[in-house]
Formats: C-alpha cells, structure tokens, sequence
C-alpha cells in the first residue's frame, strides 16, 4: 500500500518527488513500517493505521486507539475520525537520530476492549535541510617564510548534520600561486581540509595571502559553506614543533574521577633557544563541550579530565591539541586527539508501564493482556541488556515482545471473591556486574462478575406457628448472601409457587422481596392444617442472574380453641338425656355415662367431668376422667323419683374451655337394668333407624373383637419377653411428640389417677396418618373398646387417639413383681416396638 502525506513545504522542490516514492509502508512479520520524510508539516498524514491493522474505524474511538507516550515529544497521534496516523510535532532528523545512517521512530499502538498492542515503524529520510558550516567564519594561519613547499597545515573542519547523500562531500580552495587544497580522510569517514604550500613565499614581497575555503554537500542540489582564511607570513623560525604522533588514541572508564591524568602530548622542535620553547593548547576549532571536559597543561602537555564523563552522553570525544613555539614568528604544530569512553553499568534499569493496567473481569480467558510494559538501561553492551521479571504467585505471567517491551497477560483463572486487587512487583536486572535492579509496583483490580449464587444461611427452616394467629404477622425471617458485591450481590426474594391443599401457597403466605421476611395472609387452623411446605427463592440482579433455593417447613401448633364436644348423649337425642334406675340400686352403681372428644391435641384434648348441679348431691358423683355418673349411696325411699343432674365437662387447655350436658334420672321400682334414651330412641319402629342400629351393633362387634385381640397379643408379647406378668405405663414429657415428629412409636399415658387419655404416635410428619379415635359404651361397666371411625390426616405424623381408655377402679388389679413389657404394634406392615421397664398395672377385662 502506498501513504500520500500532504506536501513538504520546502524551497527544494525535486525533494518532494523524492518523498512522495518513499512514502511506503510495509508488514513484515506483522510489524508495520511507515517511511516519512523529516520536517512534515504537523496534520499530514502518514497513513491510515486503522486499516492497516485491520480495525474496524467506527469502534476505534470507543477502543480508544492511541499511540503510547513515551519519552520525550509525541511527534504521532491518530486522528479517531479517519483512523489516520498524522504528524503531531516537528520532526528534525538530525536532533532525533545524529549522524546515524537510520533513523527509525518505534510506536506502541494501543487499542483497548480487549487490550491489545502493535508495533508500528515510522522511518524518517534525510532531507538536505542543512548547509555545511565552519565554525569560524574568519580565520588566521601564520606561515613562516623560511617553510619548505610542501608543508601542510590543517584547517578548519566544515560540519554538516545531513547523512548519506547530503552529508559533507568535498572542498575547494580559491585559485592562488602559493597554495593548494588537500583533503586527508580520517578512520572515521571525516574529510580534514590541509593547505600545502606549493611555493615559498617571500614576506618582503607579499606579507599577507587571504584565501576562501569552500564546502560542498552531495545534495541535489548542493549546499555549501565558506571560510575566510588569512595567511601571514612571518619572519624566519625554521623550524616548527612536531608532535611524536599524528593521532594519539586513549580508552577512558565513564566513572574516571575529575583531576585523572588522561594522556601527555610530546612536541619537539629543532631549532634552539626561545625558538625551541613550546607552550601546548587546545586547537582553536575545539568544541566548548571538550574544552569543558578536558584540560591541557601549556607546559607539559598532560591532558587532565577536568568534568565527569557519561558514556550516554557522549561515547567519544576527538579534538586538535596544537604546540606553539616562542620564536619570531612562532611556528606551531598539530596533531590529533581521540578519547573512546568505556560504558560501565552505572545506570539502573528503567521501568515505564507504557499502557496502564485496567481493570480485568474476572471472567477473563487465560491470555488476556493487562497492561504493556517496558524496561530499558541507558547503559550499553551487556550493561544495557535487562530482564523483567515477576513472581510466579501470581495468575499473571510476562510475555517478551519487542525492543524491551513485555505484555502482562492472565496465566490463569481469577477470582474476584478470593482476591479482588492484586498488588505485582516488577524487578528489572540488567546484565552488568554487579548487576543493577529496580523495582516497581502495579496494581491490578479485578472486575466481578455475576458468577456466585446467593446462599441460604441454613440448608433449610423449620417455623412453628400457633394456629389462630392474627393475618399479616410475621412468622420468620430467611436470609442469603452473595459473595459477589453491586448489583450482583443485591438478591430479591420470592415463593415459588406451589399447591397446599390444592390452593396456591400465596393464598398462606407473602414474603417480602427485600429483607426476606415471611408473612401470613390470614390466621391458621391446626384443625384444618397441621404442617405445609414452602420454596423460598433467592435471586441476585446480575445479568444473567442467579438463584437459589431453600425449603421452609412451617408446622402449625395448637391452641385451645376448641371446646369439648359431647359424643353422648348426642345432640340428635335432645340437649337432656333421660335415664332410668331402680330404687334398689346400691352405692357405685353405674347409672349411665358421658362421653365427649375434644378436636385438639395434647394438653388441650384432655377432658374431665364435673358435677356442677345436682336435685340430691349426695346421690350421685360423676368420674372426673371417666365420665361415669355413679351412685355415691344406695337410694332411700325419701329420694325425688326424679334427678336432675347438670355435668361440666372441661379440657385441659389454657384457657379452659367447656360444655355441659343435662342429665334426668327417673327413679323406679322393680327395675333391675337402666334403659337409656339411646336405646329407647333405636327401639322406635323406622327402617332408617334399623338399619343404622343394625350397622352400629356389627361395627361394635367388630371393633371390640379387634381391640381384644390387639390386647391379647400384647399380654401374650408380654408373658414371653419380661420376667414378671406386670404391664408397664409410660408418660411422655407434654411437648416432645411435637417437637421432635419422627418415625418411632410413641405410647403416651397420663398415670394421673385413673388413665384418661391415651395416645399412641408413629410416622412421619409427611407420611399419610391414620388416627384412630375409640370410646367406651356409655353403659359399658367394664369399659370395652369401641371404635368409632378411622380419620386420615394428610399433614402431620401418624397419629391414633384413643380417648377415654380408662377402666373403672375396680377393673385394675395390681401385681407385686416389676416387670419388663415390650409392646409391638403393627402399623401400615410397619412393624414398631419399644420397652417400657416401669413397674405398671395391667388392665384386665
């Protein structure tokens, strides 16, 4: 491809041309080379960067193409509009690059998201921008007339910054009878004017010659530059002072002290007396910089260092050293002094983060380049070569890339959670002895990235709520957290929707988004729902986000919320239940009994029975777990054939609920069994009623056949497992069975006086339960088991009941020996025992 800067503003025009066939750049291994000449105009263009490196120009300016600052002016920048790489300040050749016959401008080209670097040449041709010069213009040579022909005398040097073609190319010497022009070539490539003389001269006939010296370049065109020299002839000095050698050559170490004796120059001269005096200077074309750095003894010729030296200012220093004698006219001499300056490893290494660090995803792929780099040492040969290094504890690694330049890129995965800022020293070392070092600290952050999930701070909750809780309360609080931090630490939590009951688990609950804070949307009945199941999930705001999941279980306990209800007489009998009784009953006969369920649990569903009114409160007591209204004494005849009597019945709860039921006992003669409304009731001649009479006596049948069978096999476990024939009791703690729902069989009994209440546990809290209610015939006297019904509950552990178990006291008998019973119930072919070492009573019936 070819780069059409605009034109060079100068007088010589052929140049352009010239400039316009060197505008080239080239790739070569994928390096990209411009070749500009010097002294463009700033705003002209050197190429189009951006399509050269193959960017896309209308990103390049939210990617931030730019060149890299480096020491010094920016003598480039890229216009973002155009991708155009353009001239930002002036270039001159000759202050960049000196005498060197190249001259090439490195650039760092930086372009970001993703951060990536090019090296980019701009090479800058000469152009014969300069004329050669002397440094005096005016100048005086003494020549005396008893010189031979063919002596020589060095003159000034002509110096010229251009190179190549335009560099110092030759001199001339105007036309004259007694001198002539030499040009000598020193080993470095300069040319030193001599003017020999061609004729003697004779100061009688002509005293003063003026002679012009003119330098040529070997641009096109030419330039020159003009010296005036004027010779005086002097009076007879035959001889003049000659050096031992033309050129005197010394190596100087760079940290030589002030005051050391660099070399001696030696100058002879023949003739005798003052003529043979010499006095030693430098010549009169010495530049400053080298008087500055060196002196000379006019006596002794010892040339001392006089300024420190620096190899990276300067590597060598040549001058003329002239010996004047003090005849009449003085005669001088010249020779040549060459001074190399030895580099040594005075300079540490330097460190420059060409292109800053910025910060990193943490996401970022293995690869990834963070930042550009650059070490270089002023020194030279080994002394200048530097190695950057870093430790390896870090998840980053230094790539070497060109001239010096390394590429900081991720060696490995980051995690911003672990470590969000990573702190990397760099050190340099050179190849000097000693070595030199330095160091320099970067800092690199670490960008997140949404790639945590919020965590639950427990792997699942468990809340217990009383039921009868008042809509809107709070019933527990969840919380996560998120490593992440930002938006993707922000987490907003939810329900999951789900089914309890076959109703949405939002119709239950509201949970706040914000803290987590679980709320109830109307008031719980145990006695409707015992335990349920919600998902709760946590999300952060990242993009994408993430989530998380965690179970709550919420169990709802009872309160005392319901009264007792009477099972008998029941409410299809009428609210007073009449019973009949002979007058020859004796004391503890059973008149009838009340029976009545509390739909709660525990605590709450323990009943007791009182006698609150009574016609004859001597009569008649009412068992306070039993339920059993029972004569206290025989009946007189001065008794009231008839009795009212009023029984509370209450649980155990807090507060106590109660109901009452009213019972009318008729008193009569010749009766010997108490006929009950019940079975006055059944008796009335409806089919309806037969049948149902008929379906209640087969399940009574059934009912107490099982229960017999059940208590036979226990009694008979018994005999075999224990060493005694004694049956044991057990009472649980009140709230164990809630607090800890499990699998195992639970018997519980209150030993209380007479049992009252018996309930047996097993399963799950999530399993399907089976609860199994029985109670006594109202006129049983010996207290036989009847099952009513078998209820499933969906919510809560297995559960069976078995209400009003009791016996009548006379219906216990005690033995003396304690035994061991093991109890074994076979529950949904589950087979569950547990022991009860207690000494105990066993029911007999």
């Amino acid at each position: 491809k070819r780069s059409m800067p605009s034109p060079i503003k100068i007088k010589i025009f052929p140049w352009l041309a010239l400039w316009m066939f060197f505008l080239l750049w080239n790739t070569i291994e994928a390096q990209t080379r411009y070749t500009i000449p010097e002294e463009l105009d700033v705003g002209s263009v050197v190429g189009n960067i951006a399509k050269d490196l193959g960017f896309d120009i209308s990103k390049i300016s939210d990617r931030k193409l730019r060149i890299a600052p480096g020491a010094g002016k920016q003598y480039f920048a890229v216009d973002l509009g155009k991708g155009e790489l353009i001239v930002n300040e002036r270039i001159d050749r000759e202050s960049l690059c000196g005498q060197s016959a190249s001259c090439l401008l490195p650039l760092q080209v930086i372009i970001e998201d993703p951060l990536q670097f090019y090296r980019v040449e701009v090479e800058i041709l000469d152009i014969n921008d300069n004329s050669p010069r002397f440094k005096s213009e005016e100048n005086t040579v003494n020549v005396a007339e008893s010189t031979l022909p063919g002596a020589r005398i060095p003159l000034e040097t002509a110096q010229d910054p251009d190179v190549g073609a335009n560099m110092l190319r030759s001199y001339t010497l105007n036309k004259n009878d007694f001198f002539k022009l030499n040009v000598k070539n020193s080993r470095d490539g300069t040319k030193i004017p001599e003017l020999v003389l061609e004729n003697a001269v004779d100061r009688e006939k002509q005293s003063v010659h003026h002679l012009i010296l003119t330098a040529f370049d070997g641009g096109s065109p030419a330039r020159l530059g003009i010296a005036k020299f004027t010779v005086i002839v002097l009076d007879n000095n035959d001889n003049a002072p000659s050096f031992e050698q033309d050129l005197y050559e010394i190596h100087l170490s760079e940290n030589t002290n002030p005051g050391t004796l660099v070399l001696t120059v030696k100058a002879d001269d023949l003739d005798e007396g003052s003529n043979s005096a010499i006095v030693y200077s430098f010549g009169s074309q010495t530049p400053d910089d080298v008087q500055k750095r060196f002196a000379i003894d006019q006596e002794t010729g010892e040339i001392t260092l006089s300024h420190e030296l620096d190899y990276e200012m300067g590597s060598s220093y040549k001058f003329d050293v002239c010996a004047r004698d003090k005849g009449t006219p003085s005669m001088e001499g010249h020779s040549d002094v060459q001074v190399t300056v030895i580099d040594v490893n005075d300079n540490s290494p330097e460190i420059t983060i060409t292109s800053s660090p910025k910060p990193i995803r943490e996401d970022a792929p293995v690869g990834t380049m963070v930042a550009l780099i650059s070490a270089k040492d002023l020194d030279s040969g080994e002394n200048g070569q530097v190695s950057l290094r870093m430790s390896s504890d870090y998840p980053f690694k230094l790539n070497p890339s060109f001239a010096d330049h390394y590429a900081l890129v991720t060696h490995s995965t980051l995690d911003r959670e672990k470590y969000p800022e990573y702190r990397i020293e760099l050190e340099a070392s050179d190849s000097g002895s000693p070595a030199l070092t330095s160091i320099k600290i970067i800092t690199v952050d670490i960008l997140d990235v949404n790639d945590n999930p919020p965590v639950f701070s427990q792997p699942s909750y468990t809340v217990y709520v009383r039921e009868n809780n008042a809509a809107g309360s709070i019933m527990c609080s969840v919380s996560a957290s998120d490593p992440d931090i930002g938006e993707n630490a922000k987490i907003s939590y939810s329900i999951l929707d789900s089914k309890v009951q076959d109703v949405s688990v939002s119709s239950y609950i509201y949970i706040n988004s914000d803290n987590g804070s679980i709320f109830s949307m109307h008031s719980f009945d145990y006695e409707k729902l015992k335990v349920f199941q919600i998902q709760v999930q946590a999300k952060d705001h990242g993009s994408p986000s993430l989530s998380s999941n965690v179970t709550v279980h919420v169990f709802i306990l009872d309160q005392n919320d319901n009264a007792p209800a009477v099972i008998y007489p029941s409410a299809v009998m009428g609210s007073v239940s009449h019973q009949k009784m002979p007058r020859s009953a004796k004391a503890g006969h059973l008149t009838t009994k009340i029976s009545a369920v509390d739909a709660d649990s525990g605590h709450n569903a323990w009943i007791s029975y009182r006698l609150v009114e009574a016609t004859d409160s001597s009569l008649f007591s009412v068992n306070l777990y039993t339920g059993e209204v029972r004569t206290k004494r025989a009946v007189s005849e001065q008794d009231d054939s008839s009795q009212r009597l009023l029984i509370e019945i209450q649980d155990n709860g807090e507060p106590v609920q109660s109901a009452t039921v009213t019972v009318n006992i008729l008193l009569e003669d010749g009766l010997h069994e108490p006929i009950s409304d019940f079975r006055q009731k059944t008796a009335e001649p409806s089919k309806r009623n037969s049948k149902i009479t008929f379906y209640l006596i087969i399940s009574l049948a059934s009912v107490s056949v099982l229960s017999l069978l059940t208590f036979l096999i226990l009694v008979v476990k018994c005999v075999r497992n224990s060493r005694s024939s004694s049956s044991c009791c057990i009472r649980r703690a009140d709230s164990d069975g809630y607090k800890n729902p499990n699998r195992n069989l639970q018997l519980q009994l209150n030993t209380d006086g007479p049992i009252k209440y018996v309930e047996v546990l097993g399963g799950d809290m999530l399993s399907q339960s089976q609860s199994f209610r029985s109670c006594l015939s109202p006129v049983s006297e010996f207290s036989d088991f009847t099952l009513v019904k078998p209820s499933s509950t969906t919510d809560f552990q297995d559960m069976i009941n078995v209400l009003d178990a009791s016996l009548p006291d006379s219906a216990w008998t005690f033995e003396s020996q304690q035994v061991s019973t093991l109890f074994e119930l076979v529950i949904e072919d589950k087979r569950i025992t547990h022991t009860l070492p207690k000494q105990c009573s066993l029911a007999k019936y």
